[in-house]
């Protein structure tokens, strides 16, 4: 009997994968409906180990995705909803063709919908996995809160977005969460326990714990919108994403205002009326006056009881005394940390930025207010002789309060970034702020270059013990023969010892000696051993192990590159120092 061959590319990567065209036919969809069901699925293409395999011997470079995706995709609901789009629109367009508005209009009353409320529990099952892909739905959400009506972007959307952001800010707010903030150029803020963003030339960044899961996005700057002069953003796929986003980002904001003990949804004065929501849309001025008013504007709770707050329990062991001991010690910071800015009322200045100020200030339990006259919302005036603080961000001022601080803006995200209230005075308005520290470094990491001023948090010794290092380097080449001498000394303890009757007797064990170990011995067996590990290194995880070798000595040059630039810098400081002083004297 003769055994059957199998047919080529009918098993392995040439049977688990497939082409876009094939997925296309199989399917029976257009390219830009299978795009919308990808995007909304959250389906992308695979890249296989043989590409030569998995295109089945065909040249070339093209889109693969996985056999099991499409033959999932065959079960989707929205697939006959697609279909049936595509069916209305070409109702609609022979009624428009031929003039029949009667028909039209009543195609257009029946309109198919696709409902996305069974794509999001089916990707997310839990509260923490919708958390875990916040990042890129908070990011398009607070992008298209800014945008005008565009040709593949409805005003609606916009609108959606907008009250979304706005809701998820005001979760941030009442809850207190606590921020980690930088400087003036680079801020940060935080939600339970921690949250940060930095502001650059065109965006802020935010990163914020929620639920023990890290979150990073983006809101950018409201500057004048700009049309693209060129096709370089398909605005309709990412429209696309944000369909999907807004329907998340409803679920997670109603599931944490129900966590903190309020209301859903909020109500806006903006929202509420339209005639208002017109004009704000059609001024940027407006939409940005409305949206930092209502950040200013506290939110009701409702009646039901919200999380308590986490308690310690006490145990007896004392394996866990010291871990128990440090937990309750960081709830303790935490508590006083959420009240950084109780008691105090600050006044913003016209030049500066409001939103993330009032964003942060109302985080930590602070009252802000601005110019009732310039923007709506404010809570009180600059007469008010209860303010604590002024912000401004000009070198001097006509009229002044003896009662008030009259600081910049960096005070406070500094305050909020080393968890205390800062002295005010290199602070005030006019005086050069001291240098910027990045939030988004990794101070545990590896080969990275982490500055004086930045180790001086984590050390306050770490400056002067640095410029102590060359001359204790001196000190130990004057004595280089130190061990020896140590060495003889223990050696002159053991000797004989001294009896009754003026009698010398030698101990029965001979003393010990001290063996020094070389140290390029030591450093020759960690390389061997250090060695004898990348050997042992699985051959599929070769490739990976070195892009990270790559990269640990990138970092390295990059770091000891902005080392060398410290070390000019510094030596140039100190040069202009020493003019001065001659100059002075």
């Amino acid at each position: 009997m003769v055994a059957h061959r199998k047919k080529k590319y009918s098993t392995g990567e040439g049977a688990q994968f497939i082409s876009r065209k094939a997925a296309l036919k199989k399917l029976q969809l257009s390219l830009n409906d299978f795009r919308r069901l990808c995007i909304i699925k959250g389906i992308y293409p695979r890249e296989p180990r043989n590409r030569k395999r998995a295109q089945k011997g065909a040249p070339g470079i093209k889109m693969l995705y996985h056999i099991k995706d499409i033959q999932f995709l065959l079960y989707e609901p929205i697939i006959w909803k697609l279909r049936e789009y595509k069916i209305f629109n070409r109702k609609v367009g022979r009624a428009k063709a031929v003039k029949d508005f009667k028909a039209m209009r009543r195609y257009l009353a029946n309109h198919p919908t696709i409902k996305l409320d069974h794509i999001v529990k089916e990707r997310y099952p839990s509260f923490i996995d919708a958390l875990r892909d916040l990042d890129d739905c908070l990011t398009l959400c607070f992008l298209f809160s800014t945008f005008p009506s565009l040709p593949h972007i409805p005003r609606t959307q916009s609108d959606l977005c907008r009250r979304l952001s706005m809701e998820f800010l005001h979760a941030v707010i009442e809850a207190k969460a606590f921020p980690i903030v930088a400087s003036y150029s680079t801020y940060t803020i935080g939600f339970m326990p921690e949250i940060e963003y930095g502001i650059f030339a065109c965006c802020y960044y935010y990163q914020a714990e929620i639920k023990g899961q890290t979150i990073t996005w983006i809101v950018p700057h409201h500057f004048s919108f700009e049309p693209q002069s060129k096709a370089e953003v398909d605005f309709k796929i990412m429209s696309t994403f944000v369909e999907f986003y807004t329907i998340m980002l409803g679920f997670v904001n109603f599931r944490l205002y129900h966590t903190l003990n309020l209301f859903y949804p909020p109500k806006f004065a903006i929202m509420d009326n339209p005639n208002e929501g017109e004009k704000a849309l059609a001024d940027e001025n407006i939409f940005v006056a409305e949206r930092v008013a209502a950040l200013n504007i506290p939110l009701s709770k409702s009646v039901l009881g919200g999380e308590e707050e986490t308690e310690i329990d006490n145990f007896d062991l004392q394996e866990n005394a010291e871990a128990t001991e440090e937990a309750r010690k960081e709830i303790e910071s935490i508590k006083v940390l959420k009240n950084l800015f109780k008691g105090m009322k600050f006044f913003l200045n016209r030049e500066v930025p409001r939103e993330p100020l009032v964003f942060i200030i109302r985080c930590f339990g602070g009252e802000v207010s601005w110019d009732k006259s310039l923007f709506i919302g404010a809570t009180f005036g600059e007469t008010d002789e209860s303010i604590t603080h002024q912000i401004v961000d000009r070198p001097s001022m006509e009229k002044k309060y003896i009662s008030r601080y009259y600081i910049q803006p960096q005070w406070i995200f500094d305050c909020v970034n080393t968890r205390s209230l800062l002295p005010v005075s290199k602070y005030f308005m006019g005086e050069i702020l001291p240098p910027h520290l990045s939030p988004f470094v990794d101070k545990d990491r590896d080969e990275n270059y982490i500055p004086p001023e930045e180790r001086a948090l984590y050390d306050q010794d770490a400056v002067e013990q640095m410029h102590k290092e060359e001359s204790a380097d001196e000190s130990d080449k004057e004595s280089p023969n130190k061990e020896e001498e140590d060495e003889e000394d223990l050696n002159e303890n053991f000797k004989d010892v001294e009896v009754s009757d003026d009698k010398k007797v030698k101990l029965g064990v001979t003393p010990g000696q001290i063996e020094k170990e070389a140290p390029w011995k030591k450093k020759r067996e960690e390389r061997q051993e250090y060695k004898l590990r990348e050997k042992m290194i699985k051959k599929k995880h070769r490739n990976l192990y070195k892009s990270m070798m790559n990269a640990k000595r990138e970092r390295g040059k990059q770091a000891w590159l902005l080392n060398k630039k410290r070390k000019l810098h510094d030596e140039k400081e100190k040069v202009k120092t020493k003019s001065k002083k001659k100059i002075n004297n």
